[in-house]
């Protein structure tokens, strides 16, 4: 076993934080987005696709996301996707082109969207630790086959340390930003 690489640990910490971005595009606020609709498989060509692999969409104004489908065949697809999709959105239909108005958001649902943002949170925080912890484990195997010193374990576990408690701080920052943005009215 060779001394552990500590940066390896903190790139796997820095993803988890990326990774809660990524999930928090996808959900939603009452602003309009176009990564709302990242998420939206289409059945086109009797097989699955994105919709940004079909269609444009793009954000005209603050309450719309307007989608432009290539093909008109798969108009009726994409809308029926975009229908299905569970993000509560109620596309119109005109011609190729799908205008998608984002309604105002219910305080109750608000609330949930809060809660549900709190759970992507949480996912991250353990997924923080785990690699806290494989880290420590790797440190203590190291030290156990005589690869390091009893003293350069104890740094590397301060070190890893110092790199949890700066992702756990930065997931609490992004949770606590998208919190203020669902809750703005």
């Amino acid at each position: 076993m060779a001394k552990p690489d500590l940066n390896r640990y903190k790139d796997r910490m820095d993803k988890a934080v990326v990774a809660l971005k990524e999930d928090y595009s996808g959900l939603r606020t009452g602003r309009a987005s176009a990564s709302l609709l990242d998420q939206v498989v289409v059945d086109a060509y009797g097989s699955t696709m994105p919709l940004n692999a079909c269609a444009a969409v793009s954000v005209p104004e603050a309450r719309m996301i307007s989608v432009s489908v290539w093909d008109r065949g798969l108009t009726v697809s994409v809308e029926k996707a975009i229908r299905n999709a569970g993000l509560g959105l109620n596309p119109i239909t005109d011609g190729q082109t799908l205008r998608i108005p984002i309604p105002p958001l219910t305080e109750e649902r608000r609330k949930e969207l809060v809660k549900i943002a709190g759970k992507y949170a949480e996912t991250q925080r353990v997924a923080v630790r785990n690699v806290r912890r494989e880290a420590m484990d790797d440190l203590k195997k190291a030290e156990k086959a005589s690869d390091i010193s009893e003293d350069e374990e104890k740094k590397g576990g301060t070190e890893i340390q110092g790199f949890t408690d700066s992702a756990i701080k930065r997931i609490d920052e992004v949770l606590k930003a998208k919190e203020a943005e669902i809750m703005q009215v």
